[in-house]
């Protein structure tokens, strides 16, 4: 972004060893620095002691430190679900979630904890169920900015005093917040890469899963990845029909581009994609849907995860009833195909993607 330093954090152990070269430093204080911010969590070059007073003012005068601003929390305490609303240094908002898994017996230590973040300002993609799109696209983040939310929640734990219990490490990360990802391919990559490497967050490949609408080409980009990402495919509509009317992304991708492509990805990776599939009542809950969704996934030798509809004030789609859901989820059970209704999280919290920003751009306009 024009006018601002760049975020120490869209950094990799190479490039900002090049960068203290290029300014008279000791390329080993790159892993030093890295040390101190993804380990040891300094919030400021000041706290980097053993780094010599004047390199720690070059790096003050050459890279922002500013973590994300926080502007708005929501919590959902049955389910553990934190929602939170983050202003970026241009006064750009955007969201990132945290999930919890309930323990599963008493030997666990602690929950699960997956970390959902965003990749736009906003989205371009239209799909008429989501809250991102109904500002419209703004920007891109960039790679720091990614990278700026995980690093977020690392201080929200940590200011909880949770460290000691192991919250401030993420069992998983999922870039299902706000915007396209593959639309923003190189810095999401660059973050992910980041909270992958060992020198940074250290989360396996295989615990973060990049989601999509269906953006073939650069699927197959991601096939030929070397990273063992997990992909998941925002389907939401078995058939073409169904699914332009309510994801314009699938006019000019539509299904018979779609599925070789992810069965591309699924076989060069050796890994089983997972199918997003919103439930909406009326548009895609038929069974005959629950059907054709069976034999896709089928041949993507996929996971489907039904999630029921989180209603967006000011659309008019609806979640099916209870009943409705379990049909539908019987008739992919049926089939053999692995799937998963998805329980219910967030729904008191402005949980549907996008929501919580909508609702704070309409009070700052209002």
């Amino acid at each position: 972004m024009e006018n601002f330093r760049p975020l120490i954090f869209s950094e990799t152990k190479e490039t900002l060893a090049a960068a203290l070269e290029a300014q008279g430093e000791k390329a080993f204080r790159a892993a030093q620095i890295l040390d101190w911010i993804y380990k040891k969590r300094a919030s400021s070059f000041e706290e980097m002691t053993n780094l010599p007073a004047g390199t720690r003012a070059r790096l003050a005068e050459i890279y922002d430190f500013a973590p994300a601003e926080l502007v708005a929390k929501s919590e959902q305490a049955g389910d553990a679900t934190e929602k939170f609303l983050l202003r970026m240094r241009d006064g750009a908002l955007v969201e990132c979630v945290v999930l919890r898994a309930p323990q599963e017996n008493a030997a666990e230590a602690r929950s699960r904890k997956t970390v959902c973040i965003s990749t736009q300002v906003g989205c371009a993609q239209g799909c008429r169920f989501c809250a991102s799109g109904l500002s419209g696209w703004k920007r891109n983040l960039d790679a720091g900015e990614i990278v700026a939310q995980l690093m977020f929640v690392c201080r929200e734990c940590a200011d909880k005093g949770t460290r000691e219990t192991g919250f401030t490490d993420f069992d998983n990360i999922v870039v299902m917040g706000m915007g396209e990802p593959l639309m923003n391919c190189e810095a999401t990559m660059r973050a992910l890469r980041i909270a992958n490497a060992s020198w940074g967050l250290g989360v396996g490949a295989r615990r973060i899963t990049i989601s999509t609408s269906g953006v073939v080409p650069k699927i197959r980009e991601l096939a030929d990845d070397p990273m063992q990402f997990r992909l998941a495919i925002s389907l939401h509509g078995a058939t073409d029909e169904v699914r332009s009317r309510i994801m314009p992304v699938n006019r000019k991708y539509p299904l018979a581009q779609l599925i070789p492509a992810a069965k591309e990805f699924s076989e060069k990776h050796g890994r089983m994609i997972t199918l997003e599939f919103i439930l909406i009542e009326d548009v895609n809950d038929s069974l005959e849907q629950a059907r054709k969704l069976a034999e896709i996934a089928r041949e993507l030798h996929a996971h489907v995860n039904l999630i029921p509809y989180n209603a967006v004030e000011g659309l008019p789609w609806k979640r099916p009833s209870g009943n409705r859901q379990m049909q539908f989820l019987k008739v992919l059970q049926e089939r053999r195909v692995p799937a998963t209704l998805r329980r219910e999280k967030g729904a008191g919290i402005d949980a549907a993607c996008g929501q919580l920003r909508l609702r704070n751009i309409d009070k700052e306009t209002a």
